[in-house]
C-alpha cells in the first residue's frame, strides 16, 4: 500500500528525471535520433507524472473522507532508559 510520503518520493525523483531529460533533449549537439529518444522518454515520465499525481490525489480524498486510514506507530526505544541498562 502506497503512503503519501512514498508517492511524494516518486513524483520528487520523477520531476528529476524530467528535469534533466529536458537538459538533454535541448542540448545543442546532439542529434535527431537521441533528440527523439528524449522526446519519447520525456513523453513516458509525463505520463507517469499524471499517474502518480491521480493516485495522490485519491489517496489524500480517501483519507479525507475516512476510508482510508493509517496505523500509528509508537516509538519503542531501549536506549537511555535505566530499566534496560546493565
Amino acid at each position: 500500500m502506497e503512503t503519501v510520503g512514498s508517492l511524494i518520493d516518486k513524483l520528487s525523483i520523477n520531476e528529476l528525471k524530467i528535469y534533466h531529460m529536458n537538459e538533454q533533449y535541448a542540448r545543442d549537439d546532439i542529434d535527431n535520433t537521441f533528440r527523439n529518444d528524449c522526446r519519447s522518454r520525456l513523453d513516458i515520465l509525463h505520463v507517469q507524472r499524471e499517474d502518480l499525481l491521480k493516485e495522490l490525489e485519491e489517496l489524500i480524498e480517501e483519507v479525507r473522507t475516512g476510508r482510508r486510514t493509517f496505523k500509528l506507530y509508537r516509538q519503542l526505544k531501549m536506549y537511555n532508559e535505566k530499566k534496560y541498562k546493565d
